[in-house]
């Protein structure tokens, strides 16, 4: 998902410098919510790692 942000971030440049200041906007904001979204997916998946125990060997 880091991935797809980093491409939509990428677009966005592209379409800014070549004067599409709509497209630009459009992809801006779909890598700002992607990201936000990964990190959110990340966060949780830390907790529930730490709270079931990962990391620790038996």
């Amino acid at each position: 998902m880091l991935q797809w942000a980093l491409i939509f971030f990428i677009v966005a440049i592209i379409a800014a410098v070549l004067g599409f200041s709509g497209i630009a906007g459009a992809a801006t904001d779909i890598a700002k919510i992607l990201f936000f979204v990964f990190l959110v997916i990340f966060v949780l998946s830390l907790i529930f790692g730490l709270a079931r125990g990962g990391g620790r060997r038996h």
